[in-house]
C-alpha cells in the first residue's frame, strides 16, 4: 500500500508502511533529541512497570523489529511514514488496539465503553511524530487518513484514534500532541464516540 501523493500547497505528500521505508528515514524524522528520539515508539506498547527500567537504545530495537524498515516484504508492520517533496517528514503508529497494553486500563480508551479489550478486529492509530521543519504542512493529515485505509485493507472491522481537543488561543506543546489533535482525526472520516476528558475524544471509524 503506498498512498496516492496528496497536495498540500505546493507540497507533495506520499506516505508508505513503515516496512517500506528505510529505518535512517524513520530515525530522521524522531531526531536526536526529544520525546519521539527518547521514547521510540515503546511508550503505549510497554507495561508502566517495564518503561523505566528499558534503555532508548533498547526501545529503539524494538520499534525497528517492530516496523520491518527496509524489508517491503514484510508480512506485518507498525506504522506509516510520510513523505514530502521526497523527504522523510512524518510517522503514525496503527495496529490491532490489542498489541498497546498501556490502553488496557485506559480512562480515556474505556470510560463510559464496553468492549472487549482483546479485540484484534479493532486497531488503534496512538502517536503522530512530525519532522522538525515540516510541521503545518499537513503531514498528519495525510498519515490519518492512510491509517484508515490501512487498517481497511488488513482486515480491520474499525479503527481508532483518541486525540487532544485543541481550543484556539490555548496553548499545547507539541509533546501534547502526539496523539494527534481532533480536527485531524474529523478531517479524515472519523467520528467522535466518546468524550472521557475535557481535552480528549475517541474518536472512530467502523467498516
Amino acid at each position: 500500500m503506498t498512498s496516492p501523493a496528496r497536495t498540500t500547497g505546493s507540497a507533495a505528500i506520499s506516505v508508505v508502511p513503515a516496512n517500506e521505508a528505510s529505518w535512517d528515514d524513520l530515525q530522521a524524522i524522531f531526531g536526536t533529541r526529544g520525546d519521539a528520539a527518547r521514547c521510540q515508539c515503546q511508550w503505549f506498547r510497554v507495561a508502566p512497570a517495564e518503561w523505566r527500567a528499558l534503555p532508548v537504545d533498547e526501545r529503539a530495537d524494538r520499534l525497528r523489529e517492530q516496523t520491518g524498515c527496509g524489508q517491503p516484504g514484510a508480512r506485518t508492520t507498525s506504522g506509516l511514514v510520510a513523505y514530502l517533496d521526497g523527504e522523510p517528514a512524518g510517522w503514525c503508529a496503527v495496529e490491532p488496539r490489542s498489541v498497546y497494553v498501556r490502553l488496557l486500563g485506559s480512562r480515556v480508551v474505556w470510560s463510559g465503553r464496553d468492549e472487549d479489550p482483546s479485540d484484534d478486529d479493532v486497531w488503534a492509530v496512538t502517536c503522530f511524530v512530525t519532522r522538525v521543519g515540516f510541521r503545518r504542512r499537513g503531514v498528519s493529515g495525510a498519515l490519518a487518513a492512510a491509517a484508515v485505509d490501512f487498517a481497511r485493507e488488513r482486515g480491520a472491522r474499525a479503527i481508532e484514534g483518541y486525540p487532544m481537543i485543541t481550543v484556539p488561543g490555548q496553548r499545547i506543546s507539541w509533546g501534547e500532541l502526539y496523539v494527534g489533535a481532533r480536527s485531524v482525526f474529523a478531517d479524515a472520516g472519523f467520528i467522535e464516540v466518546s468524550r472521557p476528558t475535557p481535552r480528549r475524544a475517541v474518536m472512530r471509524v467502523d467498516f
